[in-house]
């Protein structure tokens, strides 16, 4: 029960239930992270193809929007750090 931080067997239960499930969570928001690495790297490698910039600000600016309107203000934080991993810093 210590490492949950519950005071009872029971709430140690739900609590590692809980927590199981939030690993498995982050295991697939992982998964889809690196899925979305890879697909942006096709967008990056084509737009350059074709002569134009590796970022295109118009569009991070519609998922900033995007991200902000679903999960308030830490979404635009999360959504920074989504764009820098698939694009890099700029």
């Amino acid at each position: 029960m210590h490492s949950t931080g519950a005071h009872t067997g029971e709430a140690a239960g739900v609590i590692t239930g809980a927590r199981e499930r939030i690993d498995s969570l982050d295991d697939r928001i992982i998964g889809l992270i690196q899925e979305r690495m890879a697909v942006s790297a096709v967008i990056q490698d084509a737009r350059m193809t074709s002569g134009g910039r590796r970022v295109n600000l118009s569009r991070e600016m519609e998922v900033l929007g995007h991200y902000s309107e679903a999960l308030g203000k830490p979404g635009t934080g999360l959504a920074m750090t989504v764009l820098e991993l698939c694009r890099g810093r700029i």
